[in-house]
């Protein structure tokens, strides 16, 4: 007992002493710190060690100190938002891998919204993609585990696996009556992340599937081609999930000449930035309409929306994902990390993303004839955690939950054109059409 003492003792200093090193550097600039904020943060700090001890005291199975340190900073780091977390060793590794190694994948961007593990887009010409996974749908179990209450970066290393292995998603999705398990096998992700078709005699189509380090290039090489005798622009940016930011601001650069882009603002005002267009950047003044979902997000809302505000493009489509934050990777040892969120996007109007995403101009749903019967679907979050339980023991219930398995499409065209058929599947592609026709005409008289 004594020892358990000296220990906890042992623990309370050296806790303390990291707490006040972190008071001289991290609150320097604070101009309010003082001792009032100080004796503040000290009080909590003693409840804390207080609480910690008790559990380490009392709790049924006996946790070490280190895991209970471990579950304690998971808790408060991933409570902040959706989007943060705290990286142990196991996950911090895994996390490198998936920046800068080669695995197995499915080809999906999943995010916390609402409180369920949801799709944001699944990546064009991946496992996922052809496997049928559609943007909104809710992962309510990988292979037998349920997702409630699971964190992103957890459900995202279950995902992970070797190439050539297979993996089950029971998903739940609007218009659906049950769960439906989806089949999928693990592959290289590989990304096509730009490609452009011809519509017609006058309109060039650009596809951006994710904002990876070679977008701007690849846009600008097919503008070049195509700008000699096309009129219009239809740039399609649904169920992109987004990826660097220099590369959504530079793309907005090619369109818009002058003014801001983006701005990222945190805690700091001084650390706020802003991002602006140049004339020297732009290609085209070319009449624009861009295509959006709900599987759009984060570069792409940044895209979409600074065009929109600068009344450079029409924005159709759907209302998008709505991830507009900043996160980055703050290591606290070799071999722990927290991701943390530091800051929040702005469009040029001064609106945010984050939570409220991109109304378009003008709103298109998806497939060939609208649906409102969808409608039907729409849950409020304080009852879609209930709802999902329901649904999870329809699966656990009769061991497929009267799933569907997923068969995997057919590949897509490869055509250098779009077709009058390909254009009637796509309701929304097929308005832009229509859009973009009239823009031509305007734009002609005004000459």
């Amino acid at each position: 007992m004594q020892n358990r003492t000296f220990m906890i003792m042992g623990f309370v200093t050296t806790l303390t002493a990291v707490t006040l090193a972190f008071s001289t550097t991290l609150f320097a600039k604070t101009e309010e710190s003082g001792p009032t904020v100080e004796a503040s943060r000290l009080q909590s700090l003693a409840k804390f060690t207080k609480v910690l001890g008790i559990v380490e005291r009392y709790n049924v199975d006996g946790l070490t100190i280190e895991e209970l340190m471990d579950k304690a900073m998971q808790g408060m780091i991933t409570n902040l938002d959706a989007h943060s977390s705290y990286l142990n060793e196991k996950n911090f590794e895994q996390m490198k891998i998936q920046t800068s190694g080669e695995f197995g994948g499915l080809g999906v961007t999943v995010g916390i919204k609402d409180g369920a593990l949801t799709v944001i887009a699944p990546i064009e010409g991946t496992p996922a993609d052809k496997a049928g996974m559609k943007s909104g749908d809710i992962i309510l179990k990988i292979n037998d585990e349920s997702t409630l209450n699971m964190t992103i970066d957890e459900a995202v290393s279950r995902m992970r696996g070797e190439p050539k292995t297979p993996i089950e998603l029971t998903v739940v999705r609007k218009g659906e009556p049950d769960p439906i398990v989806i089949k999928i096998i693990r592959d290289i992700i590989k990304i096509q992340s730009v490609y452009a078709k011809q519509i017609g005699e006058e309109i060039l189509y650009i596809r951006v599937t994710n904002f990876d380090a070679k977008v701007v290039d690849d846009v600008k090489r097919e503008l070049k081609k195509h700008l000699d005798h096309d009129r219009g622009i239809i740039l399609d940016l649904r169920n992109n999930p987004g990826g660097l930011l220099d590369q959504a601001v530079d793309l907005v650069d090619l369109f818009v000449s002058s003014g801001d882009i983006v701005s990222q603002k945190g805690r700091d005002k001084r650390e706020d930035k802003y991002y602006k267009a140049t004339k020297a950047a732009t290609m085209t003044d070319a009449p624009l309409v861009v295509l959006v979902n709900g599987g759009s997000a984060s570069a792409s809302e940044i895209v979409s929306g600074a065009l929109q505000d600068h009344k450079r493009a029409v924005v159709l489509g759907e209302n998008t994902f709505g991830k507009g934050s900043v996160q980055v990777i703050l290591p606290i040892s070799e071999n722990e990390a927290i991701k943390l969120t530091i800051a929040r996007y702005y469009l040029p109007s001064g609106r945010t993303i984050q939570a409220v995403g991109v109304t378009p101009d003008i709103q298109v749903r998806s497939g060939e004839i609208t649906n409102h019967a969808e409608d039907a679907f729409a849950i409020k979050e304080a009852d879609l955690k209930k709802h999902l339980e329901g649904e999870l023991e329809k699966v656990n219930g009769n061991g497929n939950g009267n799933g569907k398995a997923q068969e995997e499409e057919p590949e897509s065209d490869t055509k250098h054109t779009i077709t009058l058929e390909q254009l009637n599947k796509d309701l929304q592609l097929k308005e832009a059409v229509d859009v973009m026709k009239a823009l031509i005409i305007m734009k002609g008289n005004n000459h």
